[in-house]
Protein backbone atom coordinates (compact mmCIF):
# COMPACT_ATOMS: atom_id res chain seq x y z
CA UNK A 1 0.00 0.00 0.00
CA UNK A 2 1.50 3.52 -0.89
CA UNK A 3 1.86 6.00 1.54
CA UNK A 4 -0.56 9.43 1.65
CA UNK A 5 1.02 12.82 1.20
CA UNK A 6 -0.15 14.51 4.60
CA UNK A 7 0.21 18.33 4.93
CA UNK A 8 3.60 19.92 5.19
CA UNK A 9 2.16 22.25 7.80
CA UNK A 10 -0.40 20.91 10.39
CA UNK A 11 -4.05 22.48 10.01
CA UNK A 12 -5.16 24.95 12.69
CA UNK A 13 -8.39 22.98 13.23
CA UNK A 14 -9.39 23.88 16.60
CA UNK A 15 -10.26 27.58 16.33
CA UNK A 16 -14.06 29.41 17.29
CA UNK A 17 -15.76 27.89 14.40
CA UNK A 18 -15.13 24.05 14.73
CA UNK A 19 -15.91 24.03 18.27
CA UNK A 20 -19.66 25.47 17.35
CA UNK A 21 -19.83 23.09 14.48
CA UNK A 22 -17.28 20.23 14.64
CA UNK A 23 -19.10 17.62 12.72
CA UNK A 24 -19.45 18.93 9.40
CA UNK A 25 -15.14 19.88 9.60
CA UNK A 26 -14.32 16.01 11.15
CA UNK A 27 -16.62 14.68 8.53
CA UNK A 28 -14.39 16.25 5.75
CA UNK A 29 -11.12 15.42 7.75
CA UNK A 30 -12.32 11.80 7.73
CA UNK A 31 -12.52 11.72 3.90
CA UNK A 32 -9.40 13.29 3.16
CA UNK A 33 -7.27 10.72 5.62
CA UNK A 34 -7.30 8.71 7.98
CA UNK A 35 -4.78 10.69 10.31
CA UNK A 36 -3.38 13.99 9.75
CA UNK A 37 -1.08 16.69 11.71
CA UNK A 38 -3.18 19.59 13.78
CA UNK A 39 -2.15 22.09 16.17
CA UNK A 40 -3.82 21.98 19.60
CA UNK A 41 -5.18 25.40 21.18
CA UNK A 42 -1.59 25.71 23.29
CA UNK A 43 0.12 25.27 20.32
CA UNK A 44 1.22 21.50 19.95
CA UNK A 45 1.66 19.86 16.62
CA UNK A 46 -0.44 16.19 17.04
CA UNK A 47 -1.98 13.82 14.66
CA UNK A 48 -5.65 13.63 14.65
CA UNK A 49 -7.06 10.00 13.50
CA UNK A 50 -10.84 10.42 12.60
CA UNK A 51 -11.85 6.97 11.64
CA UNK A 52 -13.18 4.73 13.75
CA UNK A 53 -11.65 0.78 12.63
CA UNK A 54 -8.76 3.08 12.93
CA UNK A 55 -9.26 4.48 16.46
CA UNK A 56 -10.52 1.80 17.86
CA UNK A 57 -7.70 -0.09 16.98
CA UNK A 58 -5.10 2.70 18.57
CA UNK A 59 -6.35 2.78 21.32
CA UNK A 60 -5.50 -0.66 22.53
CA UNK A 61 -2.12 -0.19 20.51
CA UNK A 62 0.60 -0.71 22.89
CA UNK A 63 3.09 1.12 20.02
CA UNK A 64 1.39 3.74 21.41
CA UNK A 65 2.62 5.08 24.87
CA UNK A 66 0.73 6.74 27.52
CA UNK A 67 3.62 7.37 29.93
CA UNK A 68 3.78 11.25 30.41
CA UNK A 69 7.22 10.97 32.52
CA UNK A 70 8.53 9.86 28.42
CA UNK A 71 6.12 12.41 26.61
CA UNK A 72 6.52 15.17 28.56
CA UNK A 73 9.83 15.41 26.59
CA UNK A 74 8.56 15.14 23.46
CA UNK A 75 6.51 18.06 24.07
CA UNK A 76 8.79 20.49 23.57
CA UNK A 77 10.18 19.67 20.05
CA UNK A 78 6.51 19.13 18.72
CA UNK A 79 5.15 23.23 19.44
CA UNK A 80 4.67 25.02 16.05
CA UNK A 81 5.43 27.94 17.70
CA UNK A 82 8.36 29.34 18.93
CA UNK A 83 7.59 31.46 20.99
CA UNK A 84 4.95 28.81 22.85
CA UNK A 85 7.77 25.97 22.86
CA UNK A 86 10.14 28.69 25.14
CA UNK A 87 7.19 29.12 27.04
CA UNK A 88 7.01 25.51 27.81
CA UNK A 89 10.59 25.09 28.26
CA UNK A 90 10.69 27.99 30.74
CA UNK A 91 7.89 26.81 33.34
CA UNK A 92 8.73 23.69 35.53
CA UNK A 93 7.39 21.72 38.11
CA UNK A 94 4.06 22.51 39.22
CA UNK A 95 3.84 25.85 37.04
CA UNK A 96 4.85 23.72 33.87
CA UNK A 97 1.49 22.91 31.18
CA UNK A 98 1.98 19.39 32.16
CA UNK A 99 2.85 19.20 35.89
CA UNK A 100 4.42 15.91 36.74
CA UNK A 101 2.88 15.01 39.83
CA UNK A 102 -0.62 15.39 37.93
CA UNK A 103 0.70 13.16 35.28
CA UNK A 104 1.45 9.84 37.01
CA UNK A 105 -1.84 8.19 37.48
CA UNK A 106 -3.24 5.18 35.27
CA UNK A 107 -4.31 7.17 31.94
CA UNK A 108 -0.94 8.57 31.53
CA UNK A 109 1.28 5.12 32.31
CA UNK A 110 1.58 2.21 30.99
CA UNK A 111 1.92 -1.15 31.96
CA UNK A 112 3.61 -2.25 34.67
CA UNK A 113 2.96 0.68 36.38
CA UNK A 114 -0.27 1.20 34.89
CA UNK A 115 -1.66 -2.45 35.89
CA UNK A 116 -0.30 -1.57 39.12
CA UNK A 117 -2.33 1.52 39.80
CA UNK A 118 -5.19 0.26 37.86
CA UNK A 119 -5.67 -2.83 40.51
CA UNK A 120 -4.97 -0.28 43.10
CA UNK A 121 -8.08 2.19 42.64
CA UNK A 122 -10.00 -0.57 41.60
CA UNK A 123 -9.94 -2.29 45.05
CA UNK A 124 -11.20 1.27 46.35
CA UNK A 125 -13.74 2.11 43.12
CA UNK A 126 -15.82 -0.85 43.72
CA UNK A 127 -19.42 -1.97 41.76
CA UNK A 128 -20.93 -1.63 45.16
CA UNK A 129 -20.13 1.71 46.06
CA UNK A 130 -20.86 2.83 42.39
CA UNK A 131 -24.42 1.02 43.31
CA UNK A 132 -24.63 2.14 46.72
CA UNK A 133 -25.07 5.72 45.19
CA UNK A 134 -28.30 5.14 42.81
CA UNK A 135 -30.88 6.03 46.29
CA UNK A 136 -29.08 9.80 47.29
CA UNK A 137 -28.75 10.36 43.22
CA UNK A 138 -32.46 9.73 42.74
CA UNK A 139 -33.01 12.01 45.79
CA UNK A 140 -30.24 15.12 44.91
CA UNK A 141 -32.06 14.77 41.11
CA UNK A 142 -35.47 15.37 42.45
CA UNK A 143 -34.59 18.38 44.93
CA UNK A 144 -32.78 19.90 42.12
CA UNK A 145 -35.50 19.34 39.82
CA UNK A 146 -37.92 20.86 42.88
CA UNK A 147 -35.87 23.99 42.08
CA UNK A 148 -36.05 24.20 38.33
CA UNK A 149 -39.77 23.81 38.71
CA UNK A 150 -39.80 27.36 40.53
CA UNK A 151 -38.71 28.85 37.31
CA UNK A 152 -40.74 29.66 33.84
CA UNK A 153 -36.94 29.53 32.39
CA UNK A 154 -33.84 27.87 33.51
CA UNK A 155 -30.20 26.94 32.38
CA UNK A 156 -30.23 23.47 32.86
CA UNK A 157 -26.28 22.99 32.86
CA UNK A 158 -26.57 25.43 36.00
CA UNK A 159 -29.58 23.50 37.74
CA UNK A 160 -29.01 20.02 37.08
CA UNK A 161 -26.41 18.89 34.50
CA UNK A 162 -23.37 20.16 36.51
CA UNK A 163 -24.99 19.79 39.89
CA UNK A 164 -25.30 16.37 40.00
CA UNK A 165 -22.19 14.86 38.96
CA UNK A 166 -20.08 17.46 40.65
CA UNK A 167 -21.93 16.60 43.81
CA UNK A 168 -21.78 12.50 43.59
CA UNK A 169 -17.93 12.86 42.78
CA UNK A 170 -17.29 14.91 46.15
CA UNK A 171 -19.33 12.44 48.20
CA UNK A 172 -16.90 9.87 46.44
CA UNK A 173 -13.94 11.71 47.14
CA UNK A 174 -14.95 13.31 50.40
CA UNK A 175 -14.48 16.90 48.82
CA UNK A 176 -16.13 19.56 51.50
CA UNK A 177 -19.23 21.37 50.26
CA UNK A 178 -17.32 24.64 51.38
CA UNK A 179 -14.63 23.78 48.93
CA UNK A 180 -16.55 22.56 45.80
CA UNK A 181 -17.05 26.11 44.36
CA UNK A 182 -13.20 26.96 43.45
CA UNK A 183 -12.41 23.54 42.85
CA UNK A 184 -15.08 23.74 39.71
CA UNK A 185 -13.23 26.65 38.60
CA UNK A 186 -9.82 24.71 38.73
CA UNK A 187 -11.45 21.86 36.72
CA UNK A 188 -12.56 24.08 33.73
CA UNK A 189 -9.45 25.20 33.36
CA UNK A 190 -7.62 22.46 33.31
CA UNK A 191 -9.74 20.77 30.68
CA UNK A 192 -9.59 23.70 28.33
CA UNK A 193 -6.28 22.67 26.91
CA UNK A 194 -5.27 26.12 26.64
CA UNK A 195 -1.29 26.86 27.64
CA UNK A 196 -2.16 30.16 29.68
CA UNK A 197 -0.87 31.77 33.19
CA UNK A 198 -3.76 30.96 34.86
CA UNK A 199 -4.36 27.48 33.91
CA UNK A 200 -1.03 27.02 35.15
CA UNK A 201 -1.94 28.94 38.51
CA UNK A 202 -4.87 26.77 38.55
CA UNK A 203 -2.47 23.56 38.58
CA UNK A 204 -0.41 24.93 41.15
CA UNK A 205 -3.80 25.71 43.11
CA UNK A 206 -5.23 22.00 42.93
CA UNK A 207 -2.03 20.26 43.77
CA UNK A 208 -1.78 22.30 47.08
CA UNK A 209 -5.73 22.10 47.94
CA UNK A 210 -5.46 17.84 46.60
CA UNK A 211 -2.18 17.65 49.03
CA UNK A 212 -3.56 19.18 52.29
CA UNK A 213 -7.05 17.17 51.78
CA UNK A 214 -5.05 13.50 51.02
CA UNK A 215 -2.94 15.13 54.62
CA UNK A 216 -6.20 15.11 56.19
CA UNK A 217 -7.54 11.64 55.08
CA UNK A 218 -4.41 10.43 56.31
CA UNK A 219 -4.61 11.30 60.29
CA UNK A 220 -8.53 10.96 60.25
CA UNK A 221 -9.91 8.95 57.67
CA UNK A 222 -13.10 8.90 56.66
CA UNK A 223 -16.07 6.28 54.70
CA UNK A 224 -14.97 8.05 51.14
CA UNK A 225 -12.76 6.70 48.21
CA UNK A 226 -9.85 9.02 48.97
CA UNK A 227 -9.12 7.69 52.47
CA UNK A 228 -9.79 4.08 50.63
CA UNK A 229 -6.79 4.92 48.16
CA UNK A 230 -5.10 6.70 51.01
CA UNK A 231 -5.02 3.47 52.96
CA UNK A 232 -5.35 0.55 50.58
CA UNK A 233 -2.37 -2.01 49.68
CA UNK A 234 -2.43 -4.25 46.98
CA UNK A 235 0.75 -7.10 47.07
CA UNK A 236 2.16 -5.07 49.67
CA UNK A 237 2.32 -1.95 47.94
CA UNK A 238 0.49 1.78 48.36
CA UNK A 239 0.17 4.65 45.79
CA UNK A 240 2.94 7.41 46.47
CA UNK A 241 2.17 10.68 47.83
CA UNK A 242 2.55 11.60 44.00
CA UNK A 243 0.41 9.02 42.86
CA UNK A 244 -2.24 9.99 45.14
CA UNK A 245 -2.02 13.67 44.14
CA UNK A 246 -2.86 12.79 40.32
CA UNK A 247 -5.14 9.89 41.41
CA UNK A 248 -7.50 12.26 43.05
CA UNK A 249 -7.16 15.11 40.28
CA UNK A 250 -8.08 12.32 37.83
CA UNK A 251 -11.12 11.12 39.60
CA UNK A 252 -12.12 14.66 40.94
CA UNK A 253 -12.13 16.40 37.05
CA UNK A 254 -12.62 12.92 34.59
CA UNK A 255 -15.27 11.96 37.25
CA UNK A 256 -17.62 14.56 37.09
CA UNK A 257 -17.06 16.70 33.68
CA UNK A 258 -17.53 13.94 31.33
CA UNK A 259 -20.99 13.08 33.26
CA UNK A 260 -21.97 16.60 33.04
CA UNK A 261 -21.74 16.79 29.31
CA UNK A 262 -23.48 13.52 29.19
CA UNK A 263 -26.60 14.77 30.84
CA UNK A 264 -26.37 18.16 28.97
CA UNK A 265 -25.66 16.99 25.28
CA UNK A 266 -28.51 13.95 26.14
CA UNK A 267 -30.78 16.21 26.88
CA UNK A 268 -30.12 18.88 24.02
CA UNK A 269 -30.52 15.51 21.75
CA UNK A 270 -33.97 14.83 22.84
CA UNK A 271 -35.31 18.43 22.75
CA UNK A 272 -33.87 18.27 19.23
CA UNK A 273 -35.60 14.77 18.68
CA UNK A 274 -38.93 14.84 20.28
CA UNK A 275 -40.14 11.46 18.28
CA UNK A 276 -37.22 9.75 20.17
CA UNK A 277 -38.78 11.33 23.48
CA UNK A 278 -42.46 10.08 22.69
CA UNK A 279 -40.32 6.39 22.31
CA UNK A 280 -38.70 6.79 25.67
CA UNK A 281 -42.21 8.22 27.26
CA UNK A 282 -43.81 4.72 26.11
CA UNK A 283 -41.06 2.34 27.16
CA UNK A 284 -38.64 3.02 29.96
CA UNK A 285 -36.66 -0.08 28.87
CA UNK A 286 -34.97 1.98 26.31
CA UNK A 287 -33.01 3.94 28.30
CA UNK A 288 -30.18 2.20 28.48
CA UNK A 289 -29.93 2.36 24.41
CA UNK A 290 -30.99 5.78 24.59
CA UNK A 291 -27.88 6.87 27.02
CA UNK A 292 -25.81 4.41 24.47
CA UNK A 293 -26.82 6.78 21.61
CA UNK A 294 -25.95 9.86 23.04
CA UNK A 295 -22.51 8.88 23.62
CA UNK A 296 -22.08 8.19 20.10
CA UNK A 297 -24.01 10.92 18.57
CA UNK A 298 -22.55 13.59 20.91
CA UNK A 299 -20.63 12.21 23.33
CA UNK A 300 -18.98 13.91 26.48
CA UNK A 301 -15.59 13.47 25.11
CA UNK A 302 -14.52 14.86 21.89
CA UNK A 303 -10.70 13.45 21.91
CA UNK A 304 -9.36 10.87 23.85
CA UNK A 305 -6.18 12.08 26.10
CA UNK A 306 -2.42 12.35 24.87
CA UNK A 307 -0.43 9.27 23.15
CA UNK A 308 2.96 9.26 21.76
CA UNK A 309 4.25 7.14 19.10
CA UNK A 310 7.15 4.58 20.26
CA UNK A 311 8.16 3.13 16.60
CA UNK A 312 6.63 4.07 13.20
CA UNK A 313 2.85 3.04 13.20
CA UNK A 314 0.84 3.30 9.83
CA UNK A 315 -2.77 4.03 9.88
CA UNK A 316 -4.92 3.41 7.32
CA UNK A 317 -2.12 4.41 4.37
CA UNK A 318 -0.43 7.29 6.21
CA UNK A 319 2.69 6.18 8.14
CA UNK A 320 3.15 7.99 11.99
CA UNK A 321 6.57 8.79 12.94
CA UNK A 322 8.20 7.83 16.00
CA UNK A 323 8.11 10.19 18.11
CA UNK A 324 4.71 11.97 17.63
CA UNK A 325 2.00 12.91 19.36
CA UNK A 326 -1.41 11.53 18.56
CA UNK A 327 -4.79 12.42 19.31
CA UNK A 328 -7.68 10.05 18.54
CA UNK A 329 -10.91 11.71 17.86
CA UNK A 330 -13.41 9.97 19.69
CA UNK A 331 -16.02 12.56 18.00
CA UNK A 332 -15.40 11.85 14.73
CA UNK A 333 -15.06 8.02 14.85
CA UNK A 334 -18.59 8.15 16.38
CA UNK A 335 -19.93 9.48 12.94
CA UNK A 336 -17.69 7.60 10.59
CA UNK A 337 -20.33 5.94 8.20
CA UNK A 338 -18.06 3.21 7.65
CA UNK A 339 -19.12 2.03 11.07
CA UNK A 340 -22.69 3.41 11.33
CA UNK A 341 -25.33 3.93 8.77
CA UNK A 342 -26.76 7.76 8.69
CA UNK A 343 -24.34 8.69 11.62
CA UNK A 344 -25.97 11.85 12.07
CA UNK A 345 -29.63 11.18 12.38
CA UNK A 346 -29.91 10.01 16.44
CA UNK A 347 -31.14 6.30 16.63
CA UNK A 348 -31.74 4.68 19.92
CA UNK A 349 -32.80 1.78 17.97
CA UNK A 350 -29.20 0.80 16.35
CA UNK A 351 -26.26 -1.60 17.32
CA UNK A 352 -23.54 0.50 19.83
CA UNK A 353 -21.93 -2.15 20.86
CA UNK A 354 -17.82 -1.55 20.17
CA UNK A 355 -18.50 2.01 21.05
CA UNK A 356 -15.69 3.91 21.64
CA UNK A 357 -17.00 7.12 24.04
CA UNK A 358 -15.09 6.02 26.98
CA UNK A 359 -12.36 4.66 25.32
CA UNK A 360 -11.35 0.92 24.52
CA UNK A 361 -8.43 -1.38 25.52
CA UNK A 362 -7.05 -1.13 28.94
CA UNK A 363 -7.26 2.64 29.36
CA UNK A 364 -11.19 2.47 29.06
CA UNK A 365 -12.39 4.40 32.03
CA UNK A 366 -13.24 3.17 35.10
CA UNK A 367 -16.10 5.23 36.34
CA UNK A 368 -17.96 4.72 32.65
CA UNK A 369 -20.61 3.35 34.89
CA UNK A 370 -21.26 5.69 37.13
CA UNK A 371 -21.70 7.63 34.08
CA UNK A 372 -24.46 5.76 32.50
CA UNK A 373 -26.14 5.46 35.97
CA UNK A 374 -26.17 8.90 36.61
CA UNK A 375 -26.83 9.95 32.55
CA UNK A 376 -29.82 7.56 32.94
CA UNK A 377 -31.38 8.59 36.23
CA UNK A 378 -31.05 12.49 36.14
CA UNK A 379 -32.46 12.29 32.03
CA UNK A 380 -35.41 9.36 33.03
CA UNK A 381 -36.35 11.79 35.70
CA UNK A 382 -36.24 14.99 33.95
CA UNK A 383 -38.58 13.84 30.90
CA UNK A 384 -40.55 12.14 33.41
CA UNK A 385 -41.40 15.17 35.56
CA UNK A 386 -41.27 18.03 32.87
CA UNK A 387 -42.44 16.04 29.36
CA UNK A 388 -43.06 19.15 27.68
CA UNK A 389 -40.08 20.93 28.46
CA UNK A 390 -38.65 23.01 25.49
CA UNK A 391 -35.53 25.02 24.66
CA UNK A 392 -35.79 28.38 25.26
CA UNK A 393 -33.54 29.42 22.62
CA UNK A 394 -32.73 28.46 18.56
CA UNK A 395 -30.61 25.33 18.46
CA UNK A 396 -28.22 27.49 16.36
CA UNK A 397 -28.04 30.43 19.57
CA UNK A 398 -26.44 27.63 21.63
CA UNK A 399 -22.75 27.89 22.61
CA UNK A 400 -20.39 24.90 22.86
CA UNK A 401 -17.17 25.19 25.15
CA UNK A 402 -13.92 25.60 23.79
CA UNK A 403 -12.55 22.51 25.20
CA UNK A 404 -9.60 20.67 23.74
CA UNK A 405 -11.28 17.43 25.22
CA UNK A 406 -14.77 17.81 26.56
CA UNK A 407 -18.12 18.88 24.05
CA UNK A 408 -20.45 20.38 26.44
CA UNK A 409 -22.50 23.27 26.00
CA UNK A 410 -21.51 26.34 28.23
CA UNK A 411 -25.66 27.33 28.96
CA UNK A 412 -28.89 25.01 28.21
CA UNK A 413 -31.51 27.51 28.92
CA UNK A 414 -35.04 25.98 28.59
CA UNK A 415 -38.42 26.73 29.28
CA UNK A 416 -40.50 24.41 32.00
CA UNK A 417 -43.92 26.02 31.50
Amino acid sequence: MAEKNTPSSPLDLFTPTFFQQPHAMLAQLRQSAPALPVTTPNGLRTWLVTRYEEARALLADERLSKDMRVGRHLMSRNFVDPAKQAEFLKETGERSQFPQVLSVHMLYSDPPDHTRLRRLVGRAFTSRRVASLQPRIAALTAELLDGVALHRRTDLMEALAFPVPFTVICWLIGVPPGDRTVFRRWSNLLVSGAGTEEVRQACVDMIGYLRTLIDSKRAAPDDDLLSDLVHTTADGERLTPDELISMACLLLVAGHETTVNLIGNGALALFRHPQVRDQLASDESLWPAAIEEFLRYDGPLTNATWRFTTEPVRVGDVVIPEGELVTISLGAAARDPERHENPDQLDIGRDNSGGIAFGHGIHHCLGAPLARLEGRMVLSQLFTRFPDMRLAVAPDELRWRSSLMMRGLEELPVLTK
